[in-house]
């Protein structure tokens, strides 16, 4: 089964036009480096729940929206070495100053999943 790293992030609308060329670079990357799947998807029905929901979960702010990515790899080892890869392109370098991201870095989360269930 693949191995999937999973991101969600907060982006003011203001900079999607930004986030998504940084996007289309780090996909880019990511898949000459190894990756089997880069994708983005921007929160279309995504409310606030009563306890905990995205919104919540990024501390949404007026005029942001929550991005929910991920990128599929053939299996751990596999994602490690790809990242490790990626960590080191120099057309990345610039882009991963959180100071230089069109997003909130601190407010951002992420992990790594082994798949339990592929239909």
């Amino acid at each position: 089964m693949h191995y999937v790293d999973g991101m969600v992030t907060p982006v003011p609308k203001a900079k999607l036009a930004e986030y998504r060329k940084m996007s289309r670079l780090c996909g880019k990357v990511w898949k000459e480096h190894g990756a089997l799947e880069y994708i983005e998807c921007v929160a279309d029905d995504v409310k606030p729940g009563k306890t905990t929901s995205f919104p919540q979960a990024v501390k949404l702010k007026a005029g942001e929206v929550v991005m929910f990515s991920w990128i599929v790899y053939r299996n751990r080892r596999d994602r490690d070495r790809i990242n490790k890869l990626v960590m080191a392109d120099p057309r990345l370098a610039a882009m991963m100053d959180p100071k230089k991201m069109p997003f909130d870095a601190k407010r951002m989360f992420w992990g790594g999943f082994k798949q339990m269930i592929v239909l």
